[in-house]
């Protein structure tokens, strides 16, 4: 840090007044490395530069890199407290326990902004009028919890806009096989279309035997008013929600709602289990884990998973029972109650009796998720190690980077450009390139243009290696690029499909590795990721392209138009199944053109 920051932050230290609030710590480059709250801001704040021996490790780390800071007073420690789990939501700071393991745990989102709801998985909750449920540290779970909703439930998966007593065209086949009531027709009043979200709630936050007896009491009115039909539904759901409660666990004598979080510790920081236990049966179980942990308190780290798994949570059980009291419990339990909106919420670490047992018996849950998860990491730097050593790389690659090119015969040619960072998968980082200059089926010119665009300005950090899906010819040519951008030190390889040779500069022979060798599996993983990528994106293309082939067929359909219509319909089989007045609301389509269309279409 140069001289003039660090005066202008001992001037800043010297002006702290002793009130309650929130301060924020930046590093030389702005960013926002840590958010905390204080009683006495003067005393916390100067704390953290006057004896680095009294803090853990990774805090005294964090203050090496301080270069300003920002406080907030406020009126009470509880407002500092909510101000703080704000501004940690907003700006999540390195240097905040996150829970994240570099990825960020699925929501389930109720998009309670549109007028006929839809249930999808959300990586952050962002939609303001939307409900959500989790997090869910399972991403398989979230998808068996979807595929369940689905078979029981009635709510729509499309994507589109609708009014109510508006028609979108013919309802697609999940209304044929009764997975959705097809509020598309324009027929379905919209209040039962909402007593099955009210449902969705109701099973999500966990409360079956609630559900089931609303299902009940709507089954019954169905048949009095001799709706047969939707009696017919809601008695499968009936039986359906009867076998899910079958299958869960009594847990606890009463039929409370409560949660349970245990912490255990492990070597490299903690392992958090958590089980959701309504009307006194086991209805759910989590666990999470953060390598940021490691070295601290648990009476913080309790604190610090119960701000981030309730920070967006639907519902909030009356009691939440813990291994650890946490820091800041009174506040805690003031902020839960405001989330919660009404009714207390008791936060208490039993000593005795069934609710210890119950603890007991998360902590041999989370342990056991912890050795599982302690496995994995090690598999993985095992891997990165061993293709350290067989690449002759300096050290294990912190990033690799996979690339491989897809086309539909000859046609709509792309590239993908995949991230693995540390051995894992980096969504953020993933890019596409649709080819424009490379001739059709020119896999070699396509690769050199994508490999070009992506080194061309270089404001990405450099990989640690470059994998591309191919032999000696991708190898060749990837050779050349790098070479001509002056990055001939980054290292290549190439991993051929069937036969998995990898192909390295200056190798004559490919090299072979057997097929349970780690560092190979982590290779074929980059390839396949890469492969995956390429093709979803030369799918969607192909869809637009035959429609946007068919658009150039019809009279008044010029290049603005077309685009217009693209942008709106995901394909061919969706302007088919659009009415006459969607077409007509499409921006830039004339109704003499659109009724064209309309007609061409019936043809």
């Amino acid at each position: 840090m140069d001289v003039e920051l660090r005066t202008k932050l001992k001037e800043k230290l010297a002006r702290l007044p002793h009130s309650s609030g929130v301060y924020l710590f930046r590093d030389e480059e702005g960013t926002v490395i840590y958010v905390g709250k204080a009683v006495d801001l003067r005393q916390r704040v100067r704390s953290y530069f006057q004896n680095p021996a009294s803090v853990s490790p990774r805090i005294r780390l964090m203050a090496e890199k301080i270069a300003d800071l920002f406080y907030i007073i406020t009126d009470s420690e509880e407002e500092a407290f909510i101000l703080e789990s704000n501004l940690i939501k907003e700006y999540s700071p390195r240097y905040n326990i996150q829970f994240k393991d570099d990825k960020n745990y699925p929501y389930l989102c109720l998009t309670l902004d549109e007028p006929y709801p839809r249930l999808i998985v959300a990586r952050r909750p962002e939609r303001k009028k939307a409900k959500y449920f989790g997090p869910y540290s399972n991403a398989g779970a979230v998808r068996e919890t979807m595929r369940l909703i689905k078979k029981i439930f009635p709510l729509r998966s499309c994507k589109q806009e609708l009014k109510e007593g508006e028609a979108k065209g013919r309802p697609c086949l999940n209304w044929q096989i009764k997975r959705c009531l097809a509020p598309c027709r324009g027929e379905l009043p919209r209040e039962e279309y909402l007593a099955v979200v009210e449902q969705v709630v109701l099973f999500l936050e966990g409360r079956q035997q609630a559900l089931l007896k609303k299902v009940e009491r709507e089954m019954r009115a169905a048949s009095d008013a001799l709706d047969f039909e939707k009696a017919a539904r809601l008695r499968d759901q009936y039986f359906s929600l009867q076998k899910v409660m079958e299958r869960q666990k009594a847990v606890a004598g009463d039929s409370r709602d409560r949660d349970a979080i245990a912490l255990v510790s492990r070597p490299w920081g903690f392992s958090v289990g958590v089980f959701k236990v309504r009307g006194g049966k086991l209805v759910g179980a989590e666990n999470f884990s953060s390598r940021e942990t490691e070295g601290m308190e648990p009476e913080t780290v309790m604190k610090e998973f119960i701000r981030h798994f309730y920070g967006g949570a639907s519902f909030i059980p009356g009691e939440i029972i813990l291994s650890h009291l946490p820091e800041d419990s009174g506040l805690l339990e003031a902020w839960l109650r405001k989330i919660k909106g009404r009714g207390r919420v008791v936060i208490k670490v039993p000593r005795r009796g069934e609710k210890k047992a119950l603890l007991e018996l998360l902590k041999k849950n989370a342990l056991q998720h912890g050795e599982q998860e302690e496995e994995k990491v090690e598999q993985e730097q095992l891997a990165l190690k061993e293709l350290a050593r067989i690449l002759g790389l300096p050290g294990p690659p912190e990033r690799i980077e996979g690339y491989d090119i897809s086309h539909f015969a000859g046609r709509e040619t792309v590239g993908s450009m995949v991230v693995f960072l540390q051995g894992k998968p980096w969504k953020e980082g993933y890019r596409r390139f649709k080819i424009r200059e490379g001739k059709a089926a020119d896999d070699y010119g396509a690769l050199a243009e994508m490999l070009e665009r992506r080194f061309r300005h270089n404001k990405t950090p450099l990989p640690s290696l470059v994998l591309i899906d191919g032999g000696r010819g991708q190898l060749s040519v990837g050779q050349r690029v790098l070479q001509e951008k002056g990055l001939a030190d980054v290292p290549l390889a190439a991993l051929a499909k069937e036969e998995e040779m990898l192909f390295l500069p200056g190798e004559k022979a490919p090299l072979r590795l057997p097929g349970s060798h780690p560092a190979l599996k982590l290779l074929q993983q980059v390839r396949d990721e890469a492969h995956r990528f390429a093709i979803s994106l030369s799918r969607d293309l192909q869809v637009k392209s035959s429609l946007g082939s068919f658009l150039e067929s019809v009279p008044g359909i010029g290049p603005a138009r077309r685009k217009a219509l693209l942008e709106h319909f995901e394909g061919l089989e969706a302007l088919k199944e659009a009415s006459l007045e969607e077409i007509k609301a499409v921006e830039g389509i004339s109704a003499n053109v659109a009724e064209s269309l309309y007609r061409k279409l019936r043809e």
